[in-house]
C-alpha cells in the first residue's frame, strides 16, 4: 500500500481529510441509525416519566412541538345559533332528493343539542391547550430540543442508508485504488506487474463508467420519473473518478516498482474486482445487456443495511486490532508449552467467538491474522502450519450465533430461520475444529519439547488473567449497560451496532490505561502501539477505508458474476428431479464448493438462494440441511485455489516476507509440508464438508432412533429442530385414499400382533366390490407419519418460535411463519399487509410477546392453536385470546388464519 506524506494541515494529511474523517462520520452516523431506534424508545419513555402528568392528562408525545390555539368559538351564542339554522334550512331550496322522499321536519332541539355538544367538544380543546402550555416548561423546551434532534438525524439516516452506503463506499474506492489495496493472487511488485494492474483497473472502470451512464439514460428514457438520480449520478462520479485514477497509474508507475517481472506473472496481480467487472461487462455488453453492470452494482443499495452492518464489522476488527487484548489472551495460553497444534487449535476455537461476531470470516483474519501467525510461530510451528491457522482462523465461526451470513440467508429464504440454522452450526463447528486438531497431529513432525508442569503453568496464566480482566469487565457493563438502559440485547440483530462500541470502550481504557499490560512489561513494539486514542481511533479508520474499499466493491462485483451466471444459463442445467436424494446432495455439494470458489458470501447466498435453493428443495433436501452444506462448501472454496479469498487476506497482513520465508523453509520437504498452508485447511473442510453432507442426511434418516441418544447424553437442548422433522419428501403425486379401518399398515401399529405391514401389503389386493370390501392397498407402504402428539409438538414449537421471532422484533422471521394462503385482514394485499406488518414491528423499541395456556388440537394437515396472548410495546399492553389455524405446507406448519377475542 502507498503512503505519501504530503503536507499536513492542523496536523491532518489532506488523505485524512478527505478520506478518514468523513469515513469516521458516516460510521458514526451509521451508529446513530442502528441505535436511534433504541435510544428515542428510551428517550420518549425518559420524557413521559419526567413531564407526563396523569391527574392533568397531558402526556409527553403532546409536549413535543408548541401546541396551536384552537380557532373555533368556546362561547357561541345556542339560542341564535339554532334560530340561524332553522331559517337556513326553510328557505333553503328542495333538491330533488327531497322532493322523493318528501319534507323532513326540521328539529330544532336536535339543532341545539349538536352545537352544544360542539362547544364542550371546542370548550376540551382549550383546556387541553391551556393544560398543555402550561406544561411547556423551559426543562421541556431543552429535553424535547435533544429528543426531536436525535430523531431528525435518526429518520434522516434511516431514509437515507443506501445513499450514506454509496457515499461511504465511493470514498472508500477512491482510496483503495489509489493506493493499490485491491485484493489479488499476489500484490504487484514489478513494473510489468504495475503496468497490467492498472490496464486491468482501467478497463474494469471504464466498463462500469459506460454502463452507470447508460442505465441513467435509460431511466430518463423510460419516461417514469427517476426516483432517486442521485444515486445513479455518485456511480457515474465514482468510476469515472476511478478510471482517471487507473490511467494515471498507467502512464506513471509507482516509485516503488521494482524492475524486471513478466507479463505473464503479471496476470496474477490483476485485482479480483477488475477481473470480475471485465469478465461480467464483457459478457453483458456481447449481450447487449450495457445497463447490466450497473444494474447488479446496484443491488448493494438495495440491500444497504447488511453492507452498512459490515462496514460496522470492519471497522470493529480494525478498533480490535489497535487494542491489545488480543496479545494478551495469548499471554494466558504461554505458560503451558503447548504443542504448536494443540496450542493453535485452542486459539482456533477463541477466535471462531469473535469471527462469529465481526460476521465475516475475513473481517478477523484482517483483524487478527497477524498476531495469530507471529503467536502459533512463536511456539515451535512450521510457517506453512501458522499460515494455515491464519487463515483459518476466520472461517470455523461462521455457522455460530450471531453471523451476519446466517442473517442474510434466513431473511432470503423464509424457509429457514436464524435458530434452526446456528443450532446445526453449533454441531458443524465442533465437527470441523475436531478434524483439524486430528489431522494437525497426524501430520505433526516429531519434536522432542519440554511440556510445562500444571503446578508452574497455572499459577503464570492466573497472573496473565489479571491484565485481560478489565476488558472482560468493560465488555460485560456495555453490554448490560445495552439491556438496562435501552432494553436491548446482544444478538444477531444488535451486534453490528453493539460490538463498535464495545470496542470503542475498549480502545479508550486501553490507550489511557498506559504502563505495562503484562507481567514482566511490554516490548518496544508493544510500547509504540500504546499510542494515543485519538491516533488510535484514527489508524483504525483509516485502516476500515482499504477494507470497505476492496471488500464491499468485491461484494458488489461478485453479484454482477452471479448475475452473469444466471443469465447464461448454466443453472438451468441442474435437473429440476434427481430421482436420488443422494445424487442431489452430492451435485449440490460440488456445485456449492465451485462457487464459493469465485464469488463472496453474500453475492454467493443471493444467487442460491434465486437459482438453486428450491431445486434442492424440490429434490428432498431439507432446507436447513442445504444450507448447512453451502455455508460448509462456501468457507472450502474461500480456502481453496484458484482465488482462495481467506488465504489472500492471510497472506495481506504476514506480508510477502513472511511467504518467501514458508517457500524457502519448506522447498525440501515433502509434498505436504511444501503445500501445508492449503492443503492442511482443505483436508479439514472438505472431510467435513463430506460429513455434513452424507451425515447430515443419515441424521435425518434416522431422527428418531437418534432421540434416546441424545436424551441420554442430556443434549436435548443442543439437538438441532430439523432432526425432529421430517425431511421434505420431493413432490409425488397424492396416493389413493384409504379407508382408516382397512389400512393394514395402520392396524400393525396399533395391534403389535399383527403380521408386519410388508407381509400384509406383499399379498394380491382384492379387487373392487370384492366380498371383503377392502379398498384395494397402495402398491408400496408407505412410511409411518408422525404421531398426534409429535405434531402437537412441532406446532407448540411453531408457536413458540413465531412468538420469539416477533418478540425479537424479526420481522422477515416472523413473516415467515405465514402462508402464502393466509386470509388476509380486510381488503389489505398481501404486500399491503406485510408492509403494515413492518412499518409496526420496527417502530416498536421493543416487543414482548408471552403466550399461556396453550391448547393445540390436530386434524390431519390442518391444527388450531389457541392460547391466552400477553402483549407489551413501549408504553402500550393488552391481553387477549388468540386463535390461530395452521395447515403444513411443504413439511412446515404455517399460518392460514389468526383471530383474536
Amino acid at each position: 500500500m502507498q503512503s505519501s506524506a504530503g503536507k499536513k494541515w492542523f496536523g491532518r494529511t489532506p488523505s485524512e481529510w478527505l478520506s478518514s474523517l468523513p469515513i469516521f462520520s458516516l460510521l458514526l452516523l451509521t451508529l446513530i441509525i442502528g441505535t436511534g431506534e433504541m435510544v428515542h424508545g428510551q428517550l420518549l419513555r425518559l420524557g413521559e416519566r419526567m413531564f407526563g402528568d396523569p391527574e392533568n392528562q397531558v402526556q409527553y408525545f403532546l409536549l413535543r412541538a408548541d401546541p396551536s390555539a384552537p380557532t373555533c368559538e368556546a362561547n357561541p351564542d345556542i339560542d341564535a345559533l339554532v334560530a340561524k339554522q332553522v331559517a337556513d334550512a326553510e328557505s333553503a331550496p328542495k333538491s330533488d332528493l327531497d322532493l322523493l322522499f318528501g319534507d323532513v321536519a326540521i328539529d330544532p332541539n336536535e339543532i341545539r343539542a349538536s352545537l352544544e355538544a360542539a362547544r364542550d367538544q371546542c370548550r376540551e380543546r382549550f383546556a387541553v391547550y391551556e393544560r398543555v402550555s402550561k406544561a411547556i416548561t423551559p426543562e421541556v423546551e431543552v429535553f424535547r430540543e435533544i429528543e426531536t434532534g436525535f430523531f431528525g438525524i435518526f429518520k434522516f439516516g434511516t431514509e437515507n442508508r443506501p445513499l450514506i452506503l454509496l457515499i461511504m463506499v465511493a470514498i472508500a474506492a477512491i482510496s483503495t485504488t489509489k493506493h493499490f489495496h485491491h485484493i489479488s493472487l499476489r500484490p504487484p511488485r514489478t513494473k510489468k506487474d504495475f503496468q497490467v494492474y492498472s490496464l486491468a483497473m482501467l478497463g474494469a472502470n471504464l466498463l462500469m463508467t459506460i454502463s452507470a451512464s447508460y442505465y441513467l439514460k435509460l431511466q430518463y428514457d423510460s419516461g417514469v420519473a427517476v426516483e432517486n438520480p442521485l444515486i445513479s449520478i455518485i456511480a457515474i462520479a465514482l468510476f469515472a473518478a476511478l478510471s482517471f485514477i487507473s490511467l494515471k497509474d498507467v502512464l506513471k508507475i509507482p516509485a516503488q516498482a521494482e524492475e524486471g517481472g513478466s507479463y505473464g506473472m503479471g496476470l496474477l496481480s490483476i485485482p479480483l474486482y477488475a477481473f470480475m467487472a471485465l469478465n461480467a461487462g464483457i459478457n453483458f455488453f456481447m449481450d447487449d445487456y450495457i445497463a447490466g453492470l450497473a444494474i447488479y452494482f446496484g443491488q448493494i443499495t438495495e440491500l444497504s443495511s447488511i453492507f452498512l452492518n459490515l462496514a460496522l464489522y470492519l471497522w470493529a476488527g480494525m478498533l480490535l486490532k489497535q487494542t491489545r487484548v488480543v496479545s494478551l489472551f495469548m499471554d494466558i495460553l504461554r505458560p503451558w508449552k503447548l504443542p504448536p497444534e494443540v496450542f493453535t487449535y485452542i486459539v482456533l476455537l477463541a477466535a471462531a467467538v469473535p469471527t462469529a461476531y465481526t460476521g465475516a470470516s475475513g473481517v478477523f483474519v484482517i483483524a487478527a491474522g497477524a498476531i495469530v501467525y507471529r503467536e502459533v510461530l512463536a511456539v515451535g510451528a512450521r510457517r506453512h502450519f501458522a499460515l494455515a491457522a491464519t487463515a483459518m482462523s476466520g472461517s470455523l465461526g461462521v455457522v455460530l450465533r450471531p453471523c451476519l451470513l446466517i442473517v442474510v440467508i434466513a431473511a432470503l429464504n423464509k424457509e429457514v430461520t436464524t435458530s434452526e440454522l446456528y443450532g446445526w452450526g453449533l454441531f458443524v463447528f465442533i465437527l470441523t475444529s475436531t478434524i483439524f486438531m486430528i489431522i494437525a497431529l497426524l501430520k505433526a513432525e516429531g519434536r522432542v519439547t519440554e511440556r510445562a508442569k500444571a503446578k508452574e503453568a497455572l499459577p503464570q496464566s492466573l497472573r496473565a488473567l489479571v491484565p485481560v480482566s478489565p476488558y472482560i469487565l468493560i465488555m460485560l457493563l456495555v453490554v448490560y449497560g445495552y439491556e438496562y438502559l435501552l432494553d436491548t440485547k446482544l444478538d444477531e440483530f444488535t451486534a453490528p451496532v453493539m460490538l463498535p462500541v464495545i470496542m470503542l470502550f475498549v480502545i479508550i481504557f486501553d490507550k489511557l490505561r498506559g504502563g505495562p499490560t503484562k507481567v514482566g512489561g511490554d516490548t518496544p513494539a508493544e510500547k509504540k502501539k500504546n499510542q494515543g486514542l485519538e491516533m488510535a481511533v484514527r489508524s483504525a479508520t483509516t485502516e476500515t477505508i482499504g477494507h470497505i474499499g476492496a471488500l464491499i466493491m468485491l461484494m458488489a462485483l461478485s453479484i454482477s458474476v452471479g448475475g452473469m451466471i444466471e443469465r447464461s444459463g448454466l443453472m438451468s442445467i441442474v435437473p429440476a428431479e434427481m430421482g436420488s436424494i443422494w445424487m442431489a446432495l452430492t451435485i449440490f455439494m460440488f456445485m456449492m464448493v465451485f462457487i464459493g470458489m469465485v464469488m463472496d458470501p453474500f453475492g454467493a447466498v443471493i444467487l442460491v438462494s434465486a437459482t438453486v435453493a428450491p431445486i434442492a428443495y424440490s429434490n428432498g433436501i431439507h432446507p436447513v440441511h442445504f444450507w448447512m452444506i453451502v455455508i460448509t462448501a462456501f468457507e472450502l472454496g474461500y480456502l481453496s485455489p484458484p482465488v482462495a479469498l481467506n488465504q489472500l487476506l492471510a497472506r495481506q497482513v504476514v506480508g510477502e516476507a513472511e511467504m518467501d520465508k514458508a517457500a524457502e523453509d519448506t522447498k525440501h520437504k515433502p509434498f505436504y509440508y511444501r503445500y501445508e498452508r492449503w492443503l492442511l485447511p482443505v483436508y479439514t473442510l472438505f472431510i467435513g464438508l463430506l460429513i455434513v453432507t452424507y451425515g447430515g442426511q443419515a441424521l435425518i434418516n434416522n431422527a428418531d432412533n437418534l432421540k434416546p441418544v441424545s436424551h441420554f447424553l442430556g443434549l436435548d437442548q443442543l439437538r438441532p429442530a430439523v432432526l425432529d422433522q421430517s425431511p421434505t419428501p420431493a413432490v409425488e403425486p397424492p396416493p389413493a385414499e384409504v379407508p382408516a379401518a382397512a389400512d393394514p399398515a395402520a392396524d400393525a401399529m396399533l395391534d403389535p400382533a399383527l403380521p408386519p405391514a410388508d407381509d400384509l401389503l406383499g399379498a394380491e389386493p382384492p379387487a373392487v366390490g370384492d366380498a371383503a370390501g377392502v379398498a384395494p392397498a397402495a402398491p408400496v407402504a408407505a412410511p409411518a407419519g408422525p404421531s398426534p402428539a409429535q405434531l402437537q409438538t412441532e406446532v407448540t414449537e411453531v408457536v413458540s418460535n413465531w412468538a420469539a421471532a416477533w418478540s425479537a422484533r424479526d420481522v422477515e422471521g416472523y413473516l415467515s411463519f405465514y402462508s402464502s394462503s393466509f386470509e388476509l385482514p380486510g381488503a389489505l394485499s398481501r404486500a399491503q399487509w406485510e408492509s403494515q406488518r413492518r412499518a409496526r414491528i420496527a417502530n416498536k423499541s421493543s416487543i414482548e410477546v408471552d403466550i399461556s395456556n396453550l391448547n393445540v388440537q390436530i386434524n390431519g394437515e390442518e391444527a388450531t392453536a389457541e392460547f391466552d396472548q400477553s402483549y407489551k410495546a413501549d408504553k402500550y399492553s393488552d391481553n387477549v385470546r388468540k386463535t390461530l389455524r395452521l395447515k403444513k405446507e411443504d413439511g412446515r406448519w404455517k399460518i392460514v388464519t389468526e383471530q383474536a377475542s
